[in-house]
């Protein structure tokens, strides 16, 4: 190898991710320190249990507690312990150190990122999460800098791999949610508690970067409208697939013009996460199991689609060990770190100002005047009828029940919510089975 300036490299946490870089640091050492122009000495792992388990077998001596030592000396601080504090502190002292951050920590992203990118634009340095939204998937530099020139219109994306699992099977098997669940936590794709990921919190804190760094605008974690995928069933499943659609977990973060709330500029943005109706001809219909995939609509550059492994150690440390090289060229070049363009300052509408289009699943009286009862009820919350399928669950049974499902034209989120409340009230209605929006169509 040819002799190259030596740059020290801390990393800071030996999980399933962690574990694989410093594995793969050593391993391709030189491959590593030709493409970056320098070599790249890993200096030291910071862990809390000296003993415990690892996923690659790792030199005891690279093993260290103390986490500030380490850090302070480093020319780049690789962040892979996740969680808030002690990541958030050890980060901050690695850029007023005057290293290059690498991480792949997205709730301290979304949550204490303006923080973290000032501190490294005080200093000149900077940081790089290429893994912090999408494993694998090269996203953040496309967005960051392929797409710097274009306008980004429009974001949609399967960000979270467990849900997709769940999802995908759900569709393919006809499985419950609780039986695909607990397959996934049985194979390492779920955790003991999903909360996370069922949730949505995980697809939030991912939209929130995405949003961010697309729109130019700082867009907070509270800003995202989040909803999780507990409330979807098996039947629902059914009806989606009966109807040409499949049920996605979907971050969609979009810009908007010609609404209430705008900028100067006529313009603001919405960031959101639910699971949504998509139809089966979409690309974002034919990805499978833990695979992540993300959409995104330019003005100039039209469609393009990144999709890829959305989680997995040694897939993330491949987004992790582009950023350290990324880094090290840097480092070598000399200058400034590249800061983040957050000065759009758009601001980011409540979800109830956002249009978008219903399919609603109703169980009401089998009898006369109700499909006239329901087209009144839409028609007065300002939202129309595009699509109604009338069936009798169970004729013989003659329960004096039938059910509709109908599908809207695009409304305000806010007329379409508020239709589904009256709707639910309503005496010929036995109850609202369903309710989901309508994307990529």
């Amino acid at each position: 190898m040819i002799d190259h300036r030596r740059l020290r490299v801390a990393l800071l946490g030996a999980g399933a991710v962690g574990s694989q870089v410093a594995d793969l640091m050593r391993r391709h050492a030189d491959e590593l320190g030709d493409r970056a122009g320098a070599t790249l000495e890993l200096a030291g792992i910071a862990v809390r249990d000296l003993d415990a388990p690892r996923d690659a077998d790792l030199p005891r001596e690279l093993l260290t507690t103390d986490a500030e030592t380490l850090i302070v000396g480093s020319d780049i601080v690789i962040e892979l312990m996740g969680g808030i504090e002690p990541a958030r502190t050890h980060i901050l002292t690695a850029l007023n150190s005057g290293a290059d951050v690498v991480t792949a920590n997205k709730a301290l992203l979304a949550t204490h990122g303006p923080e973290i990118f000032d501190a490294a634009d005080q200093v000149g340095a900077s940081v790089y999460y290429e893994a912090a939204a999408a494993g694998a998937i090269p996203i953040i530099r496309p967005l960051r800098d392929s797409l710097a020139g274009d306008r980004v219109q429009r974001i949609m994306g399967i960000v979270n791999g467990t849900t997709n699992y769940i999802l995908d099977r759900m569709d393919a098997e006809g499985a419950e949610m609780a039986d695909v669940l607990a397959d996934a936590q049985r194979l390492g794709y779920a955790e003991a508690d999903p909360t996370a990921d069922v949730e949505g919190y995980d697809a939030a804190q991912k939209a929130a970067i995405l949003a961010s760094l697309a729109f130019h605008t700082t867009v907070p974690l509270q800003a995202v409208h989040r909803e999780g995928i507990t409330g979807v069933t098996k039947a629902m499943m059914d009806a989606a697939r009966h109807a040409g659609y499949v049920v996605k977990l979907l971050a969609v973060c979009e810009r908007l013009t010609g609404r209430t709330g705008l900028s100067p500029h006529g313009e603001a943005i919405s960031v959101r996460v639910y699971p949504a109706l998509i139809p089966r001809e979409h690309p974002l219909a034919g990805v499978h199991g833990v695979n992540n995939a993300v959409f995104v609509q330019a003005e100039a550059a039209g469609n393009l689609m990144f999709y890829g492994a959305g989680a997995g150690g040694v897939q993330t440390a491949s987004a992790v060990l582009g950023d350290v090289v990324s880094a090290a060229r840097r480092h070598i070049a000399g200058g400034a770190g590249v800061g983040e363009s957050t000065r759009a300052n758009l601001p980011v509408l409540d979800i109830g100002d956002v249009v978008t289009r219903y399919q609603i699943t109703l169980e009401v009286d089998d009898r006369p005047g109700v499909l006239a009862r329901v087209a009144g009820i839409l028609s007065d919350g300002r939202v129309s009828i595009a699509t109604l399928e009338q069936t009798v669950p169970d004729p013989a049974a003659d329960t004096g029940s039938a059910r509709l499902v109908i599908g809207t034209h695009r409304a305000v989120e806010r007329d379409l919510s508020e239709t589904v409340t009256r709707l639910a009230a309503d005496d010929v209605v036995e109850r609202v089975v369903s309710v989901l929006r309508v994307e990529g169509d």
